[in-house]
């Protein structure tokens, strides 16, 4: 039964003005305070280092530096449960660990720019991997803080803000950098120029401010210390041991499929995608190209495509979705290999970011629902951030070779390659979309039976 009663019910008045809000406005600046680093360090990085003249399997390796974000869960607990000396007392708990994080991706930028990666690669990936962990931590303690900051009845209108601020950033860390890049380097766009990127992410890490300035700004619940000698062992218990248990004595032996489905679901996607940089730069696009088709049309083909599984899951139910997404994401990277034989063929880029981008927002939306189906409402959280990470460890660990694969065999066979790797993901899908029929029919029948 609905707990939706007609006196909870909201006009549209009322719920436009929940999004002119000033919690729902800081809401969106911490949205791009998280999104904003993510590409610098994975994505519009590929291209920089690409143009800098790193070949592709130390670019691959570099790409491990993403594993930060599906390790986050190891000291969630801590940013959840510690204060920080002297600047908790001063901003807030949740406040003092969102600065600190965004101070740490602003050392980690500025230290990029300052870095020549032709030169001084290591020095730059150092920087890089401050930067993720900074965006990680980040990111654990701006989800506290959304949670804690407002009631439940206007947590949707803030998460839809904080996605929106994300976006936002996402296009500005990938099509803004390139454009920044482009237009401060003193050679032409195909020559590469240290100084254009140096410029590029000083302005990024200027950007960060938005965050920083939000958080000053912004109000916190007073904190009490509950801090006992014990609380060591009551957050191993309660972070990892109790929703791992739960998860497998809900799902018995069905949890290894599931747990094999959701670590490969995404695979084809993850790997193809950190070459994608590196391959816009040996085809000869220019960053003004890679900015407007891949960084903005993209994102915003990206978001059609999650608009049209949400809609689809609804209609047709997850695992068909599911399926399909797992279908497109594997044909869609067919589509890089024929553009390879292309050359420089921007018609060709726009087509194949179209259906890829499309492909992955419809996969996307599925495989989200899917995963929000699998946690427990008394788990919720920390068994949706286990289940989230863990869909990125195996894909971003092969994604670390695709470099070398690249090198000896070329694009398209790579690209080939990522889409053949897709295939044992139909499989899962199809028989753990049969397990959990067979599931919902032996408890409508054992609801039956109770009842008779």
């Amino acid at each position: 039964m609905s707990s939706l009663t007609p006196e909870s019910k909201q006009s549209f008045s009322e719920i436009l003005s929940a999004y002119t809000q000033k919690i729902t406005l800081r809401m969106f600046f911490l949205g791009f305070s998280a999104g904003l680093p993510l590409l610098l360090v994975l994505g519009t990085l590929g291209f920089w280092l690409r143009e800098a003249g790193i070949d592709r399997s130390t670019i691959g390796y570099l790409s491990w530096i993403g594993l930060i974000y599906g390790l986050k869960w190891v000291w969630a607990p801590l940013v959840d449960r510690l204060t920080l000396p002297l600047l908790s007392n001063w901003l807030g708990r949740r406040k003092a660990w969102l600065l600190s994080a965004q101070v740490l991706v602003m050392i980690g930028l500025v230290g990029m720019s300052m870095s020549d990666p032709s030169q001084k690669v290591k020095v730059v990936a150092w920087f890089a991997l401050l930067v993720a962990f900074g965006s990680a931590t980040q990111d654990i303690a701006l989800d506290a803080f959304r949670i804690e900051s407002a009631d439940t009845k206007i947590q949707g209108v803030l998460a839809a803000a904080y996605q929106a601020g994300y976006r936002f950033a996402m296009i500005w860390a990938g099509a803004g950098v390139l454009w920044i890049a482009a237009r401060a380097q003193n050679t032409p766009d195909n020559v590469y120029d240290h100084h254009g990127w140096q410029i590029a992410y000083l302005c990024m890490a200027a950007s960060m401010l938005i965050g920083v300035i939000t958080v000053l700004l912004s109000k916190e619940k007073p904190y009490v210390p509950q801090m006992h000698a014990h609380s060591l062992r009551q957050w191993i218990q309660t972070a990892f041991l109790e929703p791992f248990a739960d998860f497998l004595k809900r799902y018995q032996w069905h949890a290894v499929l599931i747990l094999s489905l959701i670590a490969v679901y995404r695979i084809s996607d993850v790997v193809m995608g950190i070459m994608a940089n590196p391959f816009y730069v040996d085809m000869g696009y220019t960053k003004d190209e890679v900015a407007s088709v891949t960084k903005i049309y993209g994102v915003i083909m990206t978001l059609l495509g999650a608009f049209i599984g949400g809609g689809l899951t609804v209609r047709f139910g997850i695992f068909r979705i599911l399926m399909l997404g797992a279908i497109l994401s594997a044909a869609s990277n067919l589509l890089f290999a024929w553009l390879a034989t292309q050359g420089h063929d921007l018609t060709g880029l726009v087509f194949v970011i179209s259906a890829d981008n499309l492909s992955s927002g419809i996969a996307s939306a599925a495989f989200i629902a899917y995963l929000s189906s699998l946690t427990n409402v008394s788990y919720s959280a920390t068994q949706y951030a286990l289940l989230s990470s863990m869909m990125l460890l195996i894909p971003k660990w092969m994604a670390g070779f695709s470099g070398v694969f690249v090198d000896h065999f070329g694009y398209s066979t790579f690209f080939i390659s990522t889409a053949v790797i897709g295939l044992p993901v139909l499989i899962l899908v199809w028989f753990v979309g049969k397990l959990d029929l067979i599931q919902n029919s032996n408890q409508a029948e054992n609801a039956v039976k109770s009842q008779s």
